[in-house]
């Protein structure tokens, strides 16, 4: 071959060579715009070195660092993994490498450069191997799932909270029912509170609300540890105390949850008044806690009819006046 032919012949393959590095210089753009639609991070591990290549997203980026501030390497994810989930982690990692699983994959929580948590979902396999069948090149994605979490731990709440108080609902109140009945004796109180209407009528809903909110968190501060305070809605609450009806606890929140609603009440727009008619009774071993909530509704009603503000314990009545002198 002639110098002049082999030059050309040169000059072909450098023509060739740089198209085929625009190709993938375009390819890997695309992918990266692509990926980074769906929140995906491509990813690939040099086992031997540790040497971690992000194609798609500068690392480190997920967890607030600059580029270059973190080594992208192995040992500086371990580092960062949360110090609750890393044996976890660590351990679906290397099985997979050990070929004790076909793949790599955890839900996982990493140490963000603010101090919070990000969580992950990573996913990934061996896409390589030496000739003695020793792993080369894991090659995976991960995705951010802080929010995504964040979205459940909502959910989880207003599954389980009322919306305004922030205390148990209905369903939480029945589940924590079942917890505390197992562990031992349990006391339902039921508290509906008196002339709340009128609130309503004289300073509005907000104000309404605003005291319902106050008085949420004069009964969390009255009652004894271990206590569930729940809302069934409107102006009715109910307390599942984790105490026998004769305990001298069950007497003393009685008192204390009197003096709480029969407090003033600050609002925007003035002070407002209300009382409270309470009835409690001790959930019996064939209770469910529908049962043992229409036992304590009852009670409560015993004082409805009696004049109000009170409590009935069982069959036993605490006025008013008695509350005042304890």
């Amino acid at each position: 071959m002639s110098d002049i032919a082999l030059k050309q012949q040169i000059q072909n393959l450098k023509k060739h060579n740089a198209r085929l590095v625009r190709i993938a210089r375009d390819a890997r753009n695309k992918l990266s715009a692509a990926l980074d639609g769906t929140g995906l991070c491509l990813w690939q591990l040099d086992v031997p070195s540790g040497k971690l290549i992000i194609y798609n997203r500068r690392w480190g980026s997920m967890l607030g660092y600059q580029p270059k501030e973190l080594s992208a390497h192995f040992d500086v994810w371990r580092e960062h993994l949360h110090e609750d989930d890393r044996q976890r982690v660590l351990d679906a990692f290397y099985d997979h490498l050990h070929g004790k699983t076909p793949f790599y994959e955890a839900l996982h929580r990493m140490q963000h450069k603010n101090g919070t948590v990000t969580w992950v979902l990573d996913r990934g396999r061996v896409t390589e191997w030496d000739a003695n069948g020793s792993p080369l090149k894991v090659t995976g994605t991960h995705i951010d799932m802080t929010k995504e979490k964040q979205y459940e731990e909502q959910l989880s709440a207003l599954a389980n909270h009322d919306p305004l108080t922030g205390l148990a609902n209905r369903h939480a109140l029945l589940q924590h029912f079942d917890e505390l009945k197992l562990a031992g004796p349990v006391c339902v109180a039921f508290i509906d509170l008196d002339d709340f209407k009128a609130v309503n009528d004289t300073f509005g809903h907000r104000s309404g609300d605003e005291l319902l909110i106050q008085l949420s968190q004069r009964l969390r501060n009255a009652c004894p540890q271990g206590t569930i305070v729940g809302r069934l809605g409107g102006d009715e609450f109910v307390l599942l105390l984790p105490f026998p009806l004769t305990s001298l606890l069950i007497n003393s929140t009685a008192h204390t949850c009197l003096r709480a609603a029969l407090t003033p009440f600050e609002l925007d727009n003035g002070e407002a008044s209300v009382g409270a008619s309470i009835g409690i009774d001790e959930a019996q071993d064939d209770d469910d806690f529908v049962n043992a909530l229409k036992r304590a509704d009852r009670a409560m009603y015993h004082i409805k009819h009696t004049g109000k503000n009170g409590a009935a314990l069982g069959q036993t009545l605490i006025s008013l006046s008695a509350c005042a002198g304890a």
